[in-house]
């Protein structure tokens, strides 16, 4: 597995268009990393820069980004919403993978030596890389922010991680930068329908994990409860894993709950919005939309967009496209802006464009187009890719009459039950598809093996070893198809029997296809099996298929018969 990781500095700038660009530069030119999001913040004076690639190019990147910021930015100047302590106010390392949260941890800690020794600017470490116990929490490091540096500096406690002791002329423009390692943390603000900061404070302490100081008397006014050693009584808030605060944002006109989900396990981002929602209620409030800030893991939507899509009782089994258009629109993601998942989804962010364009072929084609391919004077696509897509089809007819019983009226109580069959749907149908381009991929793997060089004995062992290899691997696949295939046969046969009466038809037809699929696949297993030296390994992969054609015959008899019967009622 590739070793990722993902680093989200925040640098005290978002007005000024040439020095964001020019930090983003510093972090481009360095190498090895990809950048995938930049977002700056008028309000907050802020950038969010998101950018991924492989640990040692990361670290290098980062310092890059860091350097060029002290050198543009002034801390004594800076004025802006949200709290910082430096013109790199943080620098979190993220895993993504192949690689552990300790492991970044520690490559933290070295980064943060590295710039205090090379920069001279002082680092506080947070989170999974901090030195001690209570700066774990960032608010901890970045207590009395900018301003108090001079102090925290000069005293032993509060002093940077990495530092000299005193306020220096760099700290002075630099500020200090804040390092850590952490698991993905999503920052969002929830909209308010208010432009009082005070009222949104209020719904921020009510959900956010910290709470309130408990106050006697007014709970607004009262006297702060203090326990025995002098430290304030809290009274928790709703949301495990999140930090919150109110403020008012001159761009939008309105105030938000600023949040920061720092555990997406223990709190989703759909369960975060449900709960800014019933505290705003609860103050006369309303949350009119929510506003991303950088990137969202693709699960967080696909979650939340599940979760909304189940409220209303409505099928989950439906594509990745629609659940999170349910998620965007339920939760008010394009309130302020438009919301591109292309755009701030982490996972689409990080594919590459033309490999998936290449590996995905034929499936990005239009019904015209495929068809138009397939009938050129290509030998790819052929009948495997075909094949894949008929079974892909004949699926998604199943999975179809799945949607339509549970959204049928009157068949409101088993709208579960229909749900997860179309879940299962969409996961055949997905699994085929990706057999559509990896059939006609295999087809070309022999071509390519077969225009290898043969000039010597040992180029031609060599060719001879990748055409069998390549020759095994395009008759491993349209038996891969003819198993996926044959996964929809359950669906189908339930959706005859007990799905929507009106498309009784479809699941029928859905048969036909799923049967013409495998049949079709278990052609191409025989034609590629035949051209196998290992006679063993090719008997074993023929009588496989033989048993899966013989399988899919009798299961679409059995459900034309259901469906024969119905239509003949």
């Amino acid at each position: 597995m590739r070793r990722i990781i993902e680093c989200v500095p925040n640098f005290s700038e978002g007005r000024n268009r040439e020095t964001i660009e020019a930090i983003a530069g510093a972090i481009e030119k360095s190498g090895g990393v990809r950048i995938l999001d930049i977002d700056p913040g008028e309000a907050t004076n802020r950038t969010v820069v998101t950018f991924v690639g492989e640990p040692e190019s990361v670290v290098e990147a980062a310092f890059c980004g860091v350097k060029r910021a002290s050198e543009l930015i002034d801390m004594r100047h800076h004025h802006g919403a949200h709290p910082r302590s430096g013109a790199t106010d943080v620098l979190p390392l993220i895993p993504v993978s192949g690689i552990t949260l300790e492991e970044c941890a520690e490559l933290a800690r070295k980064l943060a030596e590295r710039i205090w020794t090379e920069l001279g600017i002082p680092c506080y470490c947070y989170e999974a890389a901090a030195f001690r116990p209570e700066r774990k929490n960032l608010a901890v490091c970045r207590a009395g922010e900018y301003e108090a540096l001079p102090e925290k500096m000069a005293d032993p406690d509060k002093a940077p991680d990495f530092g000299p002791g005193r306020f220096t002329e760099k700290a002075a423009t630099s500020g200090a930068v804040n390092v850590g390692a952490r698991d993905f943390l999503i920052a969002v603000n929830f909209n308010l329908n208010t432009t009082s900061v005070r009222r949104a404070n209020a719904v921020a302490f009510d959900v956010r994990e910290k709470g309130r100081p408990k106050r006697e008397g007014n709970p607004v006014t009262g006297k702060i409860v203090k326990d025995r050693d002098g430290n304030p009584v809290m009274i928790p808030g709703t949301l495990k894993g999140c930090k919150a605060i109110g403020w008012y944002i001159d761009e939008y006109g309105i105030a938000q709950v600023s949040m920061n989900i720092t555990d997406i396990n223990a709190t989703s981002l759909h369960k975060a919005f449900d709960e800014v929602c019933r505290a705003a209620e609860a103050r006369g409030m309303r949350v009119t939309g929510t506003e991303i800030v950088g990137l969202i893991p693709r699960r967080s939507l696909i979650d939340a967009g599940k979760y909304f899509l189940e409220k209303q009782q409505r099928s989950t089994g439906i594509s990745e496209e629609e659940i999170i258009k349910i998620a965007v629109k339920s939760m008010g993601l394009d309130d302020l802006k438009p919301f591109n998942p292309k755009e701030k989804v982490i996972e689409y962010l990080m594919e590459d464009e033309k490999e998936t364009a290449l590996r995905e072929k034929l499936i990005r084609l239009s019904c015209r187009d495929f068809a138009a391919e397939t009938a050129s004077e290509s030998p790819a696509p052929g009948g495997g890719s075909v094949s894949a897509y008929m079974g892909a089809l004949g699926t998604a007819l199943g999975t179809m009459v799945a949607n339509l019983s549970a959204h049928k009226r009157g068949w409101d109580d088993r709208w579960k039950e229909f749900s997860g069959h179309a879940e299962q749907g969409q996961a055949v149908m997905r699994e085929l598809l990706s057999l559509v381009d990896e059939d006609t991929a295999a087809f070309n793997g022999i071509s390519s093996a077969c225009s290898m060089p043969k000039s010597s004995e040992a180029e031609i062992r060599e060719r001879e070893l990748a055409i069998e290899k390549a020759t095994r691997y395009a008759a491993e696949v349209p038996l891969k198809t003819m198993k996926a295939a044959a996964k929809a046969f359950p669906l189908l046969k339930t959706m005859a029997l007990e799905g929507n009466p009106n498309s009784i038809s479809d699941a029928g037809t859905g048969a036909l296809a799923v049967r013409s699929a495998i049949l079709g696949a278990g052609l191409n297993v025989r034609i590629n099996a035949a051209g196998l030296k290992d006679r063993e390994e090719a008997e074993k992969m023929v009588s496989e298929a033989a048993a899966l054609e013989k399988s899919a015959v009798r299961e679409e008899e059995e459900i034309l018969c259901i469906v024969s019967g119905k239509l003949n009622q």
